[in-house]
């Protein structure tokens, strides 16, 4: 073999072990280090499986534990690190506002029933349920449903006094009760799930003891009529007082086709 074939085949070895060296140098650097991951703390929260609706007894199968961020965990949220025991403890309670699923439970909208039944169990003390009868015309059509709030109008149809006059019997008609509660329509208490409407002919009213004197008047002495309130007008300030001048011996006065007129009141 001659000179330059030793040298070029030197050449080409010595190359090449330089490269596998390097090529191995390189499989053996170790990978940058990982950023480590921030772990946010998180607590046990208890929480509707499924959607319970109002008035709906809790079961054992509608609630579960879920892990929450603490930051965002509410301090009314039912937690199993105070609570161990909180998903047995809500169990026969009943739901005095729609849970749905996924929603924290919270003790604020449950409420024991003690025996009692569910009217009595989610009516707020010092309020009573009151019933009367409506129909789509005297009902907003049926578009009212529970948990509304509403104004009740007493329309009336007095005898004119004056027989010579042609315009007949006198109508009146004022607000009776401004801003009351509606608790159920013909004892079906359902949340507005979807439904258009609820035509019914008993609507269940809350009332203060005192306004419930003001009803059992009312009902006797004409019709009563139901006007549906903004949802943006439940918390407003009414002018209209919840016990109107009713009682025995007390004077209104009636407008009367532009012409005031007073009237006492009989109980």
């Amino acid at each position: 073999m001659n000179t330059a074939r030793i040298v070029v085949l030197t050449v080409a070895i010595g190359a090449g072990g330089i490269a596998a060296y390097l090529a191995s140098g390189s499989d053996n650097s170790a990978p940058p280090p990982a950023a480590p991951v921030v772990q946010l703390p998180t607590v046990d929260v208890l929480v509707a499986r499924t959607d319970i609706g109002l008035g709906q007894p809790v079961k054992p199968e509608d609630v579960q534990w879920q892990t929450w961020p603490a930051a965002t965990a509410s301090a009314t949220f039912i937690r199993r690190s105070e609570r161990p025991d909180g998903n047995t403890q809500v169990v026969g309670a009943i739901a005095r506002a729609p849970f749905i699923q996924g929603e924290p439970i919270r003790d604020q909208k449950l409420v024991r029933a003690e025996g009692s039944g569910f009217m009595a169990a989610i009516l707020p003390s010092g309020m009573r349920a009151v019933s009367t009868e409506i129909s789509p015309e005297t009902g907003a059509g049926g578009f009212i449903l529970p948990n509304d709030r509403v104004d009740i109008l007493l329309t009336r149809r007095d005898k004119n006094p004056d027989r010579a006059s042609t315009a007949g019997d006198l109508i009146s008609a004022e607000v009776l009760l401004s801003n009351i509660r509606v608790l159920a329509i013909d004892q079906a208490p359902k949340e507005k799930d979807g439904q258009n409407a609820v035509v019914g002919r008993t609507v269940l009213l809350e009332l203060k003891p005192e306004q419930t004197e003001t009803l059992a008047r009312a009902r006797q002495s004409g019709t009563l009529s139901l006007a549906l309130r903004s949802i943006a007008d439940v918390n407003a300030k009414d002018n209209t007082p919840d016990e109107p001048a009713r009682r025995r011996g007390e004077s209104i006065s009636i407008i009367r086709f532009g012409v005031p007129s007073q009237m006492t009141a009989q109980k």
